[in-house]
């Protein structure tokens, strides 16, 4: 098993997912080293408490030999480009040499998503079921293999559903709006059913992976196995004090045209089944149903 306290290079932590993941190493007793693209990211993660190593995710060759011995790495970023199917994949061909010569084998954890397994309807998607993803994402598929099956290090992977906080995530735009009493945004329907996980639930999951999964691991980030975006909304409307806001309706077209094609993605209903992790890991999200969304 892992060192109670490990070194761990964190890519993505100052986005919203990694900057929870990087409390809770922060307060889990792990030192951390953070990929940061500016000195004002890199005050960001020194101010949490982290170390910081300047480099732009899309120049994996510029950073990649300064990074000191590490028991891990975190792949927490994420870049939604039209492209970043093929920047993960030059991130993977600079890094993983690297890690290679490691004095010790570090252990890696590649995030995935929800969306690669595509619409499931009633059905509940495991770790076991097969991958469906939307064309914008199908290199993920290759790349995340690549991981798995990567001599270099020991690999795990987490497919976090729809990440949230009281502060926004994929919540976000819905807050926004309610908050200027402008009618809500829905991409699809209100009828679409979406797999949630709290940011902070999430980055419990992913020091757990880090301290106790076994090598070759995949777990699913799920709190809530679905909850329909109507259902979401009334409760946000709830939780800031809001009457319950209209809802302006687009389709997964113009959002692609407007966002990319990325964006089809908030129209996928889909369920997601974190079970494995609540067995194996003794993972027990505290925001795990409507009422304790939040």
């Amino acid at each position: 098993m892992p060192s109670s306290n490990m070194r761990v290079f964190l890519l993505g932590g100052t986005g919203f997912i990694g900057s929870h993941v990087l409390q809770r190493l922060i307060a889990a007793g792990h030192q951390v080293i953070g990929l940061a693209r500016s000195e004002t990211s890199a005050a960001r993660l020194h101010a949490a408490g982290a170390t910081a190593l300047l480099g732009d995710l899309r120049k994996p060759l510029e950073w990649v030999a300064k990074i000191p011995p590490v028991d891990a790495v975190i792949q927490a970023a994420s870049d939604f480009g039209d492209d970043m199917g093929q920047v993960e994949a030059a991130l993977l061909d600079a890094l993983l040499p690297v890690l290679g010569a490691m004095p010790q084998r570090p252990r890696f954890i590649y995030t995935g998503g929800c969306w690669l397994f595509g619409a499931t309807g009633e059905r509940v998607a495991t770790e076991e079921s097969a991958f469906d993803p939307l064309p914008a994402f199908s290199d993920a598929i290759d790349n995340m293999s690549r991981v798995l099956d990567a001599p270099e290090v020991d690999s795990f992977v987490v497919h976090p559903a729809m990440v949230y906080s009281g502060e926004g995530g994929v919540f976000s735009s819905f807050m926004d709006a309610m908050r200027a009493g402008k009618p809500v945004e829905v991409i699809g329907s209100k009828e679409v059913v979406w797999p949630l996980i709290h940011a902070e639930d999430l980055a419990d999951l992913y020091v757990r992976v880090l301290e106790k999964a076994q090598p070759g691991a995949v777990y699913n980030g799920a709190a809530i196995d679905g909850l329909s975006v109507g259902e979401i909304v009334l409760e946000i409307s709830r939780l800031l004090g809001t009457e319950c806001p209209e809802l302006r309706i687009f389709s997964a077209d113009l959002a692609a045209e407007n966002l990319g094609e990325w964006a089809r993605g908030y129209a996928i209903s889909q369920r997601l089944s974190g079970d494995k992790a609540r067995t194996e890991l003794g993972w027990k999200p505290v925001h795990h149903g409507a009422a304790s969304l939040f």
